[in-house]
């Protein structure tokens, strides 16, 4: 029952329409999943290494008199550490479709992308990059995250 009709011999030929390979489309449209686990992946990856870099060498980044933001330089590396850890096990779990990890993505891109607002002025070109790439990322789990639950692998 599953097969497509064909025409029997002695008919007109005319067929029933073929009901659409909905495998397929979501195949195609399951690369939006891939394309926002990657970026998120390699998010954290970016994360991990500005972290090791702050703990390690502590004369890469360059404090004024009036120190950092909220923290030391140890306690930013370690907050990039930790969640950079963080996003790169959520952008893997999102190549596995788990649901957690699409609603863990689109809170962490947010808040990356507002982050970057505060650092508009010192790179606006990179910060422009990074708040577009997290709305994409955004804009893929949300609009096409429920077909990421069908098998990818």
């Amino acid at each position: 029952m599953t097969e497509p009709m064909q025409p029997r011999a002695g008919t007109t030929g005319a067929r029933a329409p073929l009901p659409p390979d909905r495998a397929v489309a979501r195949s195609r449209r399951v690369g939006w999943i891939w394309f926002a686990g990657a970026i998120t992946v390699l998010a954290g990856l970016f994360n991990v290494v500005e972290g090791v870099v702050a703990l390690f060498d502590r004369d890469y980044y360059v404090v004024g008199p009036s120190g950092l933001l909220v923290f030391s330089l140890a306690g930013w590396g370690w907050l990039h550490l930790i969640v950079g850890l963080l996003v790169v096990v959520t952008g893997i779990a999102l190549f596995t479709g788990a649901q957690w990890a699409r609603v863990v993505t689109v809170a962490l891109a947010g808040f990356n992308a507002l982050a970057q607002l505060a650092f508009l002025s010192a790179y606006p070109f990179w910060g422009l990059i990074v708040i577009a790439l997290d709305v994409l990322v955004i804009w893929a789990v949300i609009v096409h995250g429920d077909e990421s639950t069908y098998e990818i692998w």
